[in-house]
């Protein structure tokens, strides 16, 4: 598509999180792929965590390069904070360096690639979460590409919080309750479904900063690319569309993703396949709370309660600081040994591959995009437990919009009762049936927006023509 003579270079800057790590690499893969040189900056700390449990390359990328010819480099800034510094224990101190220190970093980094490489850098692509992409794409003359690696629906809601905070829903000590109407694109969304940021009562904290200010940016953008499909949120796509350029084009995934040869993983992963085979289709519940996210004690021995209960074999990834850091044997006196047979309790694995496989019948999960995406791609039917940020307005769309999983907690307190109740239902329930029909549709709706014509594909390529004559209109 991209004339070899006019190759377009870019510099992607992922936003140092697992959960946008994925899509990003995804994405220079895809955009590589297209005829782009994509020059990807990571953090210190997450190649540190991808190279050290994969006793990878120092370049993550290297194999891909040798393998399909693809023009993808590779850089690693600090992000203000020592490699071995405990970023999930410590996020507010986390949040705050990239706030105020990892900026002057990346622009170092930005300011080396423009000035030495060739062919000559033209564009910016960064996560939206960032505060700076705006002005520094400016000062190096560069377009501004804002990578959105959530829903459209989260997009939006941060997009209007002047008219939340106008309205009473956010940032007001008597907050209202009612549904919210007035946004452009989302015909209601109850308060309880915003996502926590939204709902908090102090929005003086480091991440309401940064939502705050990289929203300012974003609205600077050239170009949006979201990771989501077109069909999947028509009403809420276009209304963004009349205010900036707007372009939906996920799943950002090849479709052979699950034999990806580029790494992120942050921890090593565990291979369940063996012990998966020898199950019957459909019968095994894969658990996953995410890579960052902490679950309340509480709340653990609850499910854990519940699994025993329901007697259903499962897999569960149960990272060693899900609880906290310093509880790294969340588990119930004996779980272990009476789960023995039909439970696999693993630190980490590689999602995509248990998902893929016809023995996993529901994912119990907090609801992350990426496991969203995902669960939707290999038709495996959710039990939504969110547990912060996105993934509450997430487990809207899930279960009341597009009606493919169901919620665990129906109450205040989550309870090992309701537990096992709800993990039966997804597994051998009417309920369970519904959704699995569901979630057959709105595959087909994937796979078709990847396709030539599809939605997905159009995006991407009308993108790319648009980002190709604004760099011949600079010259």
């Amino acid at each position: 598509m991209v004339d070899a003579r006019e190759k377009p270079h870019a510099i992607l800057v992922s936003y140092p999180l697992q959960g946008h790590v994925n899509p990003s690499v995804h994405l220079a893969i895809n955009l590589a792929s297209r005829g782009f040189t994509i020059t990807f900056i990571n953090t210190h700390s997450i190649h540190h965590q991808i190279t050290s449990t994969t006793a990878g390359e120092a370049d993550i990328f290297a194999g891909l390069r040798q393998s399909h010819g693809l023009d993808i480099r590779y850089a690693t800034v600090s992000d203000g904070l020592p490699v071995g510094f405990d970023r999930s224990l410590h996020h507010d101190q986390f949040m705050a360096a990239l706030l105020h220190v990892f900026p002057a970093h990346v622009e170092e980094a930005i300011e080396k690639i423009v000035r030495n490489s060739q062919p000559t850098v033209k564009c910016l692509i960064a996560d939206t979460y960032f505060v700076w992409p705006g002005k520094l794409a400016k000062k190096y003359e560069l377009l501004y590409v804002s990578f959105w690696t959530e829903a459209a629906l989260i997009f939006t809601l941060y997009y209007h919080m002047d008219l939340l905070r106008l309205n009473g829903h956010f940032g007001c000590i008597d907050r209202r309750e009612d549904e919210i109407n007035y946004i452009p694109g989302v015909e209601s969304i109850e308060p309880k479904d915003l996502t926590s940021f939204l709902q908090q009562m102090d929005t003086t904290t480091v991440c309401h900063q940064i939502i705050h200010k990289a929203f300012m940016d974003a609205k600077t953008a050239d170009f949006v690319l979201c990771n989501t499909v077109q069909e999947l949120e028509p009403d809420t796509i276009s209304a963004l569309q009349q205010k900036i350029p707007f372009f939906a084009v996920g799943p950002v995934f090849s479709t052979g993703f699950t034999r990806t040869t580029v790494m992120t993983s942050l921890w090593a992963e565990s291979d369940c396949s063996r012990w998966l085979d020898s199950k019957p289709q459909g019968s095994v519940l894969y658990v996953s709370f995410g890579s960052y996210a902490h679950v309340a004690k509480g709340d653990l021995m609850e499910i854990a309660k519940g699994l025993l209960q329901s007697k259903v074999d499962f897999i569960w990834a149960l990272r060693p600081d899900t609880v906290s850091s310093d509880d790294q044997t969340p588990l119930p006196e004996g779980f272990r040994e009476e789960t023995d047979g039909r439970g696999v309790i693993v630190p980490w694995c590689c999602q995509t591959q248990v998902l893929a496989h016809p023995a996993v019948g529901g994912f119990l999960t907090h609801c992350g995009w990426n496991s969203v995406l995902e669960s939707i791609w290999f038709q495996v039917p959710m039990l939504c437990f969110p547990l912060y940020t996105d993934q509450f307005t997430n487990r809207k769309l899930v279960v009341d919009d597009w009606k493919i999983g169901i919620n665990l907690c129906d109450k205040v307190r989550l309870t090992c009762v309701e537990v096992a109740e709800k993990i039966n239902q997804l597994m051998v329930g009417k309920s369970g049936d519904e959704v699995r029909a569901s979630i057959k549709n709105v595959k087909s709706t994937f796979e078709n927006a990847l396709v030539g014509e599809g939605s997905s594909e159009k995006n991407i390529d009308r993108f790319i023509r648009e980002i190709e004559g604004k760099i011949r209109g600079k010259r």
